[in-house]
């Protein structure tokens, strides 16, 4: 059930709405701004949650007139929008902390705090890890964003727990305000990091070297039947990969036996990359049989 794009992100919804009430209680309990910075950007996994939720139910539509290439790019756009969201949550909770060091504040109930934060630890550990499962299955961009974004929960949180266990034990309420800038700046490194993949997606950046690395192999299996290729091109939108070259073929080889070799190239690709579209341009040799491998009628009787 939440093994899919969209039960994974109604799983995301549900868990951080329960966080959210959670902490905002807490956080009022203690008059801690660390737990409410907790519950800030917990607000914000939830904006990006739906973000996500709205953005992959229009990627799934199919190609029609006016977006013959599908709509796969409102991926890249929500994972960019979650990175700004982030980034503004981190900025707010500074303005907040320093706020609070300034003016002064006093923790109270720091026990509850440390509770709430050890609860969230857990449950962000793995909600974290099966987003970024789904996210790998499927190629989902946006997933892969939220993922990354309710992984920095565990870190931020365990910052927070830490704080509180020091005022607990110290009673020095301003190390809740250093700890939340800390939380803060982390989450601001992490917005960048979440908005550097989605655009270059918008950008049509070539697919990682892994995955030509993988076209290219696929390519050399037959060698036998063609002279070589060419013009590579890989663009990514959403979790759609979009890839097209030239491929040489012998002079004299039918229509149908060139359609026939594309179709079984075009095959292998797409069961290694999944949600793949290939496109092939097919030109003939130059009749240089020396630095050709390839099969032919020519070469069988030179």
């Amino acid at each position: 059930m939440f093994s899919t794009k969209a039960g994974a992100t109604k799983l995301l919804i549900g868990v951080v709405v329960g966080l959210i009430i959670f902490k905002v209680v807490v956080s009022w309990l203690t008059g801690s701004i660390s737990i409410l910075a907790q519950a800030a950007d917990s607000l914000l996994d939830l904006f990006a949650g739906i973000i996500t939720f709205s953005a992959i139910r229009i990627a799934a539509k199919p190609p029609d007139a006016e977006h013959p290439y599908g709509h796969g790019k409102v991926e890249d756009i929500a994972g960019v929008v979650q990175g700004i969201l982030i980034f503004i949550a981190g900025g707010l909770i500074i303005y907040s902390a320093i706020g609070r060091i300034i003016n002064g504040s006093s923790i109270e109930l720091a026990e509850a705090g440390i509770a709430v934060m050890a609860v969230s630890i857990v449950v962000s550990i793995f909600l974290s890890r099966h987003l970024l499962s789904v996210s790998r299955t499927t190629g989902s961009v946006a997933l892969e964003a939220n993922a990354r974004n309710i992984a920095t929960d565990v870190y931020s949180a365990s910052a927070v727990l830490v704080g509180l266990a020091i005022v607990r034990f110290t009673g020095l309420n301003i190390i809740d305000s250093v700890i939340a800038i800390g939380v803060a700046i982390y989450i601001l490194k992490v917005a960048i990091d979440t908005i550097r993949k989605p655009i270059s997606g918008l950008l049509d950046e070539t697919l990682p070297l892994s995955q030509q690395a993988v076209i290219e192999a696929c390519l050399g299996k037959h060698n036998r039947e063609v002279s070589g290729f060419h013009a590579l091109r890989t663009r990514r939108a959403g979790s759609q990969s979009y890839i097209d070259l030239h491929l040489v073929m012998a002079r004299d080889i039918s229509l149908e036996q060139a359609h026939q070799i594309c179709d079984r190239i075009e095959v292998e690709i797409q069961s290694t990359l999944h949600e793949a579209s290939v496109t092939i341009h097919v030109e003939p040799c130059d009749g240089e049989c020396e630095q050709c491998s390839a099969i032919c009628s020519r070469r069988r009787t030179n």
